[in-house]
């Protein structure tokens, strides 16, 4: 009988852990929506048309920041106080 009493027990406690990270991911995965909401937004709003980019300019835009200089980056010029590469490989 004492067996079937701790079975019962465990099995709730899994249940429980189970129904606790099912809300944690959904919590996560709204924070996460509107995040990338936001940056779509903000990224929306430097007036800068990536849909006429190559592949390549878009690659470096996305990657590094990087603005092409036909859209009005010039090379070893700061965009907005910052170095216009900010990452690389």
């Amino acid at each position: 009988m004492e067996k079937i009493n701790i079975l019962t027990v465990l099995v709730a406690l899994v249940l429980v852990v189970v129904v606790v990270q099912t809300i944690q991911l959904t919590f996560m995965s709204q924070q996460k929506a509107s995040a990338t909401g936001l940056a779509v937004a903000s990224q929306a709003s430097t007036g800068i048309d990536t849909n006429l980019m190559t592949a390549d300019e878009k690659m470096n835009y996305e990657m590094h920041g990087i603005v092409p200089a036909r859209f009005g980056g010039s090379s070893g010029s700061a965009l907005n106080g910052l170095p216009q590469q900010v990452g690389g490989c």
